[in-house]
């Protein structure tokens, strides 16, 4: 149990950046885990098609924590396809041995002891839940642009 309270997780967080309210966000979403109780409202502004500016609210353990604080560290100037793609990578890592997201969110990697410990992975996994809620929330709410083009005359 204590390889996934290590140093490096327990200084992410213990060093949760970009909280409370973003106000007049583009979006908003909430994520719970029943299993230990944690919670996370995140925030998020997009601009030419990447996060221009995010924040959130943690009520979460240790590692939910640590994901969170690492996700404010790396969200902003994502897209929403590096956010699902790291979010599907996160998933692999904890569930079938995957290696864990590359690039941006790469350091969640350091999150991979908890792969041994499966009542944990909803915790680490609920900042990527609320942020691609968050998303999804977006993409219900946009015209398609497609769409909208092919009708302007």
């Amino acid at each position: 149990m204590d390889d996934i309270y290590s140093a490096r997780i327990l200084s992410h967080a213990g060093n949760v950046t970009r909280l409370g309210v973003l106000e007049g966000a583009d979006a908003s979403a909430s994520a719970h885990s029943r299993l230990c109780g944690s919670r996370l409202t995140v925030y998020l502004d997009m601009s030419d098609g990447k996060v221009s500016d995010y924040s959130h609210e943690v009520k979460a353990c240790a590692l939910g924590q640590a994901s969170s604080a690492i996700m404010a560290a790396c969200v902003i100037g994502a897209t929403p396809d590096e956010i699902r793609r790291a979010r599907i990578e996160m998933r692999a890592m904890l569930k079938e041995g995957g290696e864990g997201p590359e690039g941006r969110f790469a350091e969640m990697r350091c999150l991979l002891p908890v792969r041994d410990y499966p009542a944990r992975h909803g915790s680490v996994m609920l900042t990527f839940e609320a942020v691609v809620k968050a998303l999804d929330t977006l993409d219900a709410s946009t015209p398609n642009q497609k769409e909208a083009a092919g009708h302007d005359v």
